[in-house]
C-alpha cells in the first residue's frame, strides 16, 4: 500500500545520504530522472486492466474501479480498457459514469461491439428498453454470432410482447449454439403464453436434456398437471429443491414467466401433494 508515510520516507531517503557525502562530491552529483516510455505505460495498462478484470471476477469492486481508472489513464487511447471500466462501473452502480466511459471509447473506435453491448447493460440497468434495444441491434451488427447479445435482444422482445422477433432471435441463437438450452427454454415459455403447449413441452424437454434445471423442469410439470400428474408432481418437486426461489411469483416474473404460465402454476401449487414442499421452499428461498 502507498501510503503517506512510504512516500515520506522514499522522499528523505536521498537527502540523509547527501549528509554523509563531503561537499565537492555533492557538487560532482548530477540530478537524472529517467521518465517512462510509452510503450512501457501501455504495457503496464494492461497488466493493470487484467488486475482489474480479476478484482471484479472476485467481487472487490471498489479495487477494481480504482485500477481500472489508473489504467486507462496510462493508456487513454486503448478503447479495451474503456470497456473494461464501463463495465467495473456499471457493477459499481456508476450507470452515468460508465456511458461517459463508452462515449470515450467510441471516439476511439466506433466499430466495437462490445461498447454497445455495454450501453445496452447499462440502458436496461436504468429501465429504458428501448435504448437498450437499439444499442444491442448496433452491437449485433457488428458480431451477429454473439450469442448472449442475440439472446438479450430476444429476452428484450419477449417483454415487449413480441413473440415473433423474440423467437427469431432464439432460433439464430440455436443455429448457431444447439446446446444454448435457455432460448429453447424461453422458447417454451413463449409457445406457453401462445397456448401451444405442444410446442412448449417440445421445447422444455430439449431444454432439460441439455441443462438439468429448475426452470424448464417447473415449467414443464405445468404443462403436465392435467395430463400426469404424477410427473408433474415429481418434476416439481425436485425442481423446489433445486432452486426454492421459483416458489416466489415475482422471482418467476423476474424470469420472463407471462400471465398464463404464472396462473397455470398458481393451479399447480394448490396440489395436496406440494404443500409440504411449497413451505421448505418459502423458507429455503433468498
Amino acid at each position: 500500500m502507498f501510503t503517506k508515510n512510504f512516500l515520506t520516507k522514499i522522499l528523505f531517503i536521498p537527502l540523509i545520504g547527501l549528509s554523509l557525502l563531503k561537499i565537492n562530491e555533492v557538487k560532482a552529483l548530477i540530478p537524472y530522472y529517467s521518465f517512462p516510455s510509452e510503450k512501457f505505460l501501455k504495457k503496464n495498462s494492461s497488466k493493470l486492466g487484467k488486475n482489474a478484470y480479476q478484482l471484479l471476477y472476485f467481487g472487490q469492486l471498489k479495487e477494481a474501479l480504482s485500477l481500472a481508472e489508473l489504467a486507462v489513464n496510462l493508456d487513454p487511447e486503448n478503447e479495451k480498457l474503456w470497456v473494461l471500466l464501463a463495465e467495473i462501473q456499471i457493477n459499481n452502480k456508476l450507470y452515468d459514469d460508465a456511458l461517459i466511459s463508452i462515449k470515450r471509447g467510441k471516439i476511439i473506435n466506433p466499430s466495437m461491439s462490445e461498447l454497445y453491448f455495454a450501453e445496452s447493460s447499462i440502458f436496461l440497468n436504468k429501465k429504458k428498453i428501448k435504448q437498450a434495444k437499439q444499442s444491442l441491434k448496433k452491437g449485433v451488427a457488428l458480431q451477429p454470432n454473439n450469442t448472449n447479445a442475440l439472446f438479450q435482444l430476444g429476452n428484450i422482445f419477449f417483454l415487449e410482447k413480441s413473440y415473433k422477433s423474440a423467437l427469431n432471435e432464439y432460433d439464430k441463437i440455436i443455429k448457431i449454439d444447439n446446446n444454448f438450452w435457455q432460448a429453447l427454454n424461453n422458447k417454451g415459455l413463449i409457445y406457453f403464453e401462445k397456448n401451444e403447449k405442444i410446442l412448449a413441452i417440445s421445447n422444455f424437454k430439449k431444454a432439460l436434456k441439455i441443462e438439468n434445471n429448475a426452470e424448464p423442469m417447473l415449467a414443464l410439470a405445468v404443462c403436465l398437471q392435467n395430463t400426469n400428474r404424477k410427473e408433474a408432481l415429481l418434476l416439481t418437486k425436485k425442481a423446489l429443491r433445486k432452486n426454492p426461489n421459483y416458489v416466489s411469483f415475482e422471482f418467476r416474473k423476474e424470469q420472463l414467466w407471462g400471465n398464463r404460465i404464472q396462473e397455470a402454476t398458481n393451479k399447480l401449487f394448490e396440489f395436496d401433494e406440494l404443500k409440504q414442499d411449497i413451505e421448505i421452499a418459502n423458507i429455503d428461498k433468498n
